[in-house]
């Protein structure tokens, strides 16, 4: 279930995950954070735009932290076969809105929030991601 590895960390009474996978569905995922002690509500929405099974998943998403895009990314999941079992290549193309300071730190945000995504992956999958 993707939501065991994919979801904001944060009080559980605050967070919503709905998934529909399918070209031209999409998902979208909503909680409350803190991390610099300040309460912010952050909602994550994407679009399906390709998937082939077991090579691509092709999406467009958007960060909203109270009530503001923060930032819009194109992402594609390229997914081939390895002498190891699995080669996952993760490939993000955004663009980041808001005051300097908060464009500025998207970058560091958006690995962040890949590197959270990827590693509950690894926890889903019994940690034989390589």
């Amino acid at each position: 279930v993707r939501s065991t590895w994919f979801r904001l960390p944060g009080p559980p009474e605050t967070r919503r995950h709905d998934l529909d996978f399918r070209v031209g569905g999409g998902e979208v995922l909503t909680g409350a954070l803190s991390p610099s002690g300040h309460q912010e509500l952050v909602e994550y929405h994407s679009t399906f735009l390709d998937i082939v099974p077991d090579e691509r998943i092709v999406l467009a998403c958007d960060i909203v932290v109270d009530h503001l895009r923060r930032t819009v990314s194109l992402v594609t999941i390229e997914l081939a076969a390895s002498v190891d079992g699995t080669a996952l290549t993760h490939t993000e193309q955004y663009a980041a809105f808001g005051t300097p300071e908060q464009t500025a730190a998207a970058g560091a945000e958006r690995k962040g929030s890949s590197r959270l995504s990827m590693n509950g992956l690894w926890r889903a999958v019994g940690g034989v991601i390589g």
